[in-house]
């Protein structure tokens, strides 16, 4: 399916945010995710739904200086 991650086409197979954070490698990580313009909570991600084209925000952290 295709997805607009970070404002760049995406082909995927994901069904659920879930399944795009595991995509991407994620899991586990502290990540910011905002999907159809609404940020969720990381306990809402395996119960949204990602449809054709939608727009996916993903935001992680990275340590260093």
């Amino acid at each position: 399916m295709e997805l607009i991650i970070n404002g760049k086409s995406q082909e995927l197979d994901a069904r659920t945010i879930q399944d795009v954070i595991e995509h991407y490698g994620l899991a586990g990580k502290p990540v910011v995710v905002e999907a159809d313009g609404v940020v969720l909570k990381a306990d809402q991600w395996a119960d949204t739904e990602v449809h054709p084209r939608m727009p996916i925000e993903l935001v992680h952290f990275v340590g260093g200086g």
